[in-house]
């Protein structure tokens, strides 16, 4: 067999494993005749309020209320372990003040590379006092922080939903020490 024969018919089965994929789809997205409406969908309920999921981070009652400047005010809901060896510290940054207010540089921390990568919460921290270990904010392949990331001003009576992701201390350090610069600092339980 020539190459050119080998080609023309990979070609051929690639097209007609590609037509056939979509014909099954077309036939799987088929209503089957039912022009029933659906009841709700992702993006629009039916419900006036609103009901944030278990990953926004909401919690009834905050584990901790931070404290910052100019009327900025972090309330961590949530701080989970998971099995992977991370801990995940959720919360909501709210601007308590009467005026939009930039949001501090000085949240970023001071390590260059997290700085290169924009506004964040890069420079939180959870400290274990047991085992005196340090645990700061991890990043990712490209140095990019494991936190919420892009935002400059908050509008007054705004609130913003945060995260940030840490290391896990040992399963047998419960409580720690969350700090992040410019705020308060505040003892936080981690479950999980």
């Amino acid at each position: 067999m020539s190459i050119r024969f080998t080609t023309k018919a990979r070609r051929g089965m690639v097209a007609l494993t590609i037509a056939a994929g979509m014909a099954l789809g077309v036939a799987g997205c088929g209503g089957g005749g039912d022009d029933k409406k659906p009841e709700a969908s992702a993006s629009a309920s039916n419900d006036s309020g609103s009901h944030p999921s278990a990953q926004e981070g909401q919690a009834e009652e905050p584990l901790a209320e931070l404290q910052g400047s100019d009327g900025l005010l972090l309330q961590i809901t949530s701080a989970e372990r998971d099995s992977g060896g991370f801990v995940t510290v959720n919360g909501n940054l709210k601007n308590d003040g009467a005026r939009s207010i930039a949001i501090p540089s000085a949240l970023s921390g001071n390590e260059t590379e997290i700085i290169r990568n924009g506004r964040s919460l890069g420079g939180a921290t959870l400290v274990d006092s047991k085992s005196k270990k340090r645990y700061y904010v991890l990043r990712d392949t490209d140095g990019r922080p494991l936190t919420t990331t892009g935002f400059s001003t908050l509008k007054a009576g705004a609130r913003l939903a945060v995260f940030m992701q840490f290391p896990a201390p040992p399963s047998s350090a419960t409580e720690v020490t969350f700090q992040l610069p410019t705020f308060s600092t505040a003892t936080i339980e981690i479950s999980g």
